[in-house]
């Protein structure tokens, strides 16, 4: 009796969270049914399952050509916003500089700025300094809101201990550089992996930004939103599914790093 009642008293709670759930994931798992849909329009019958329009999004090359100046725009950003990011966060955690409290809400104001705001900024910006639109702008611009969320990671893991262990080093005669690769670098490397993961995962499906600074070489978004504006493409069920499934990937891959590393800890 008594666990029946525990089960009565649970059930509007997990119906809510099932609900929240499926309102969430239920356009996600439509968009994914419908890329196997066999006819051009994506309404019942489900008629598939089908790898028809899979095909065509891999042998178009407007769409293949989007999807390589994403992961190139991607990679590069996150390196060199990472890279920026741990320069920044290790002078700020390992250096009593004036203000450096607001040093810090400087870096890391960009978070709480939208989207849109920071690319007509940028593009201002590039008109101003005879910067064309191009990869290389958007590539920019996702430092630009990459950057702030890297720093925040990292700079939450170069703790008092780090710093113990490479002043250590540096009493044993270590030179600075065999204590940035020996102790610091080894010892916050997972944030370092969260910190790239992240900045790709958001550099990779993000629109506004490569919208408002791309010319000719388009990203993936940029090119959905151009087949999406010429009208209804069953090719766009297809793509979408493949920015979802590496979205999926790269985040299972940074829970991944961080779960072995809480499990070290």
């Amino acid at each position: 009796m008594s666990s029946l009642k525990r089960f009565l008293r649970l059930l509007p709670a997990t119906l809510y969270v099932l609900l929240v759930f499926a309102f969430i994931f239920l356009p996600v798992v439509t968009l994914v049914l419908f890329s196997f849909q066999g006819s051009r329009l994506p309404i019942p019958p489900f008629d598939g399952p089908s790898l028809k329009w899979y095909g065509a999004v891999f042998s178009d090359r407007r769409l293949m050509a989007a999807l390589n100046h994403s992961i190139w725009v991607g990679v590069l950003s996150s390196l060199l916003a990472v890279a920026l990011a741990f320069l920044a966060a290790y002078a700020l955690a390992r250096v009593k500089l004036p203000l450096s409290n607001l040093w810090r809400w400087l870096i890391t104001a960009p978070l709480s700025m939208s989207y849109l705001i920071i690319a007509m900024g940028l593009l201002i910006t590039f008109n101003a300094l005879g910067i064309a639109k191009s990869l290389v702008a958007i590539g920019i611009g996702h430092v630009v809101i990459n950057l702030p969320l890297c720093f925040a990671i990292i700079f939450s893991q170069l703790g008092e201990q780090q710093a113990r262990l490479e002043r250590a080093a540096r009493d044993l005669g270590a030179s600075e550089l065999s204590v940035m690769t020996l102790i610091t670098l080894p010892l916050i490397w997972p944030a370092l992996f969260a910190a790239f993961f992240l900045s790709f995962t958001l550099s990779w499906d993000e629109f506004i930004i490569a919208f408002l600074l791309s010319r000719f070489d388009v990203t993936l978004p940029v090119e959905i939103w151009s087949l999406l504006s010429s009208g209804l493409n069953p090719k766009t069920n297809a793509i979408g599914s493949v920015v979802f499934g590496v979205s999926i990937v790269l985040l299972i891959l940074l829970e991944t790093i961080l779960l072995g590393r809480r499990r070290r800890t």
